[in-house]
């Protein structure tokens, strides 16, 4: 493969294509699939999960891009952390967040064989899950230009699809549109057990499922790096966090609990998709259908793109090997895509083994990881205020409100959903897998300061 002859990612991504690409990589499974067991635990109050999350997560966005505005970097959270907190908080986050993506990636190709299912349930999971990894790959492979743009057609395509669905969904509502004319209302917010059905108790479990459904919305950090203006470009995409929040998250979860009763949505597709299934309009539960398997590609796609730009980011910083620094004659980090197609192969195995437990297990890994990565980017704000001056925060471009403070009260709730994860039986077990993954990023950083020094040692006699 020709290489490129400067070591550089290319500027390639506009202020569309960020935008979009956020939309992409959060607006997905998580969304589209994984609500079904938040809804599960919280019943209609998973709604106010959503909105307490979306406001944790909106905060993060504005500490990652205060930091990204005055510093724009491809390798983002990690090169921060590096910068304000250390080196091995530096290796910690980037390590992470490719393990985050990974798992997630993981998630998405997962669901997606779930999602082909619907429409051909004698076709083996695996067979869909290979088919995916290897389309991504190549449209990875593409100039960031041409993945900006595929991306984009990809998530337009799916927020035009969600704001039509929600169109509809009203209309059934209020005019019985789908349903012989008769209006559904909204009553089944709390008509099978009350608002909060499951208790108070409830709503506070699905926190961690509503928290992984928001993860990767932190990619927009990650494109600073090859963004045309990032100073422009950065603002305008997280500033629409809100909104997306409220119409994509809540809205749409509003309209589909409204018009279906939340207790009978079960796990074996997207509540989306069943939801139309059974109210009887079978083209409208295909459109969906095509629609999330395209989200979950998109998705997908936006997971191996952050990998990708990550390490390329840690190999310059030593982080990691550097071969991961090489980019292709289109000024694609081409060694970290191949890297991260092999490893998702493994879900194809795993898809074979546990094809019904996996997305659980896999989502709650993720969202460990996911709140990791978003906790040193919080602890990283902090200590980057504590370096400015009064006049220098009074200059900043993109200021956090609030700014160390508002971070460490997103940081306890972090903490706390950490703590669920260990809580529930089902993800316990991702709890340990997660603190097992740190104890071997912390072997393996002391492994390489101690191989620093023994080089440094050799230099030194060999010079004397």
């Amino acid at each position: 493969m020709e290489l490129s002859p400067k070591n550089e990612l290319t500027r390639g991504l506009t202020v569309r294509h960020i935008r979009f690409m956020a939309l992409g990589s959060a607006i997905g499974t998580g969304l589209f699939y994984g609500s079904a067991d938040a809804i599960k635990l919280a019943g209609p109050s998973v709604l106010l999960a959503y909105i307490i999350c979306g406001i944790v997560v909106f905060i993060i966005m504005r500490a990652l891009g205060e930091m990204s505005v005055h510093n724009p970097q491809a390798s983002s959270f990690s090169r921060y952390a590096h910068d304000y907190l250390g080196p091995m908080a530096g290796y910690i986050t980037g390590w992470t967040y490719c393990f985050e993506m990974l798992v997630v990636a993981m998630a998405d190709v997962t669901a997606f064989g779930i999602y082909m299912g619907v429409w051909l349930p004698k076709v083996p999971h695996w067979v869909w899950v290979l088919n995916a990894v290897l389309l991504v790959g190549a449209i990875n492979l593409m100039r960031v230009r041409v993945f900006g743009e595929l991306e984009f057609w990809f998530a337009l395509f799916k927020v035009i699809t969600i704001i039509a669905m929600t169109v509809a969904g009203v209309a059934m509502i209020f005019w019985g549109l789908g349903n012989h004319g008769q209006p559904t209302g909204i009553s089944n917010l709390w008509s099978h057990g009350g608002f909060f059905s499951n208790g108070f108790i409830g709503m506070l479990l699905s926190l961690q499922m509503v928290m992984f459904a928001y993860g990767g919305i932190e990619i927009i950090g990650i494109t600073a790096g090859e963004a045309c203006d990032p100073k422009k470009s950065i603002p305008k995409a997280i500033n629409s966090v809100p909104w997306r929040i409220l119409i994509f998250y809540v809205g749409t979860l509003f309209v589909i609990m409204s018009v279906y009763p939340w207790n009978q949505m079960g796990t074996t597709g997207s509540p989306f998709v069943l939801t139309f299934q059974h109210l009887g309009i079978t083209a409208a539960a295909s459109i969906l259908n095509f629609v999330v398997i395209t989200a979950s590609l998109s998705a997908i796609n936006s997971d191996v793109f952050g990998v990708g730009r990550m390490l390329h980011g840690m190999a310059e910083q030593g982080y990691a090997p550097k071969i991961f620094a090489t980019l292709s004659a289109r000024g694609v980090p081409w060694v970290t895509v191949i890297m991260m197609l092999l490893a998702m192969l493994l879900t194809v195995w795993l898809s074979y083994v546990m094809p019904e437990k996996l997305f659980l297990v896999i989502a709650s890994l993720a969202t460990f990881a996911t709140v990791l990565v978003w906790m040193m980017i919080l602890c990283s704000q902090i200590a980057f205020r504590r370096r400015l001056s009064r006049e220098q925060v009074n200059t900043l471009d993109f200021p956090l409100w609030g700014g160390a403070v508002t971070s460490a009260i997103a940081m306890v709730f972090l903490v706390f959903i950490i703590g669920l994860i260990g809580y529930l039986p089902a993800t316990r077990v991702s709890l340990y897998t997660g603190l097992g993954w740190i104890m071997l990023l912390l072997l393996g950083y002391y492994l390489k300061i101690n191989h620093q020094k023994k080089q440094i040692k050799l230099l030194n006699s060999s010079a004397g």
